[in-house]
């Protein structure tokens, strides 16, 4: 018979207690799995970043490139590691166990965050903005939507119907997990798949939960 993914994950968890002195991979040997979440239609404005007149309109969009991809890295990994701890705190690991194990795992993620040279505060916005420059992103509340591609007359608001999604290559989030933890390292992939699923639960369930809310993952070598 086959154990629930909990059941076998909280066993397979409770078994590094037990190996911890001896539970990393040989020097220069560690394990990767490599994730893709993707579905995506909506971006918090922390995950794009705007020109420079940008955050005086709306102060928590990202300052750069490197900022945007820094806030998707952070809240990757916390989520990920928050699955984790859960898990070894079911399966009754003292902290030391567990905060062992989650030093063992590196989180990293490659995202492209939208830049926006400009932006919209609602479809009824009449700011005055040039159409010339790319990426004019409408944003509703702390929420970007999508993007305008024209301009009404005199440069004024977005035009009526001249509107498009935001690009999809900005809607999917790739990454790895990597541990040098020799029981996480033999993990099949349909464990890993359950803690990435978990974190878009945990994800969907957050302040930023109508981002993540129709996303899904997928996990493999």
């Amino acid at each position: 018979m086959r154990l629930p993914t909990d059941l076998f994950m909280i066993s397979a968890l409770a078994t590094i207690s037990t190996v911890l002195g001896c539970g990393v991979l040989p020097a220069g040997q560690a394990s990767t799995r490599r994730f893709m979440v993707a579905g995506l239609t909506t971006l918090p404005v922390n995950m794009v970043h705007g020109g420079p007149t940008v955050p005086a309109r709306v102060p928590d969009i990202a300052t750069s490139n490197a900022s945007a991809q820094g806030f998707v890295q952070r809240l990757v990994m916390q989520t990920v590691l928050d699955v984790l701890e859960r898990q070894g705190r079911s399966a009754l690991l003292p902290d030391a166990v567990i905060s062992a194990i989650l030093g063992q795992l590196t989180v990293n993620t490659t995202y492209a965050p939208m830049f926006c040279q400009e932006v919209l505060l609602g479809l009824s916005d009449m700011t005055k903005i040039d159409d010339k420059k790319p990426q004019n992103c409408i944003i509703i509340g702390s929420t970007v939507t999508e993007i305008c591609t024209m301009m009404g007359a005199g440069m004024m608001g977005c035009a009526a119907g001249k509107t498009a999604p935001i690009p999809p290559e900005h809607l999917s989030i790739s990454g790895s997990l990597m541990t040098t933890n020799i029981i996480m390292a033999n993990w099949s992939n349909r464990m890993w798949q359950d803690v990435v699923n978990r974190a878009l639960r945990i994800l969907a369930l957050g302040p930023y939960g109508s981002h993540f809310f129709s996303a899904s993952a997928t996990v493999g070598n």
